[in-house]
């Protein structure tokens, strides 16, 4: 019988599901864009949609929010100084998955997650 589970396990527990999910997420405020298999992006995905949502207000509830997911100061700073700002026209649709094919070493489905708007910088470049 299903039993309302949300999310995947991804063949961890709580506690590895969880810092795996604080390092991708951190790891994606800091590069911009992230490269990873296809069952991690799907499941990280809607957790920085929310963040992005939560940071757009700029109050001291969501930069508690972001701190609890991301534990690092900078990069909360980062988020809601240069992320946030971007999107501020956007309701929701952040994030993009690309994928990029089998792994050589275990076959399994790569992909990239990356923002949606692109900074400023590669935009002038272009």
């Amino acid at each position: 019988m299903r039993k309302r589970v949300k999310g995947k396990k991804l063949n961890r527990n709580a506690a590895q599901r969880r810092a795996l999910s604080r390092g991708l997420l951190t790891s994606l405020i800091q590069l911009g864009q992230i490269k990873t298999t296809l069952a991690k992006a799907k499941v990280v995905r809607p957790q920085m949609e929310k963040l992005v949502t939560a940071a757009k207000k700029n109050d001291l509830a969501a930069r508690r929010r972001l701190l609890a997911a991301v534990p690092q100061k900078e990069m909360v700073k980062k988020m809601i100084e240069e992320i946030v700002p971007r999107f501020q026209n956007r309701h929701g649709g952040y994030l993009r998955i690309v994928k990029l094919g089998p792994r050589a070493a275990d076959g399994a489905e790569m992909a990239r997650l990356e923002f949606v708007e692109k900074e400023q910088k590669e935009k002038s470049k272009k």
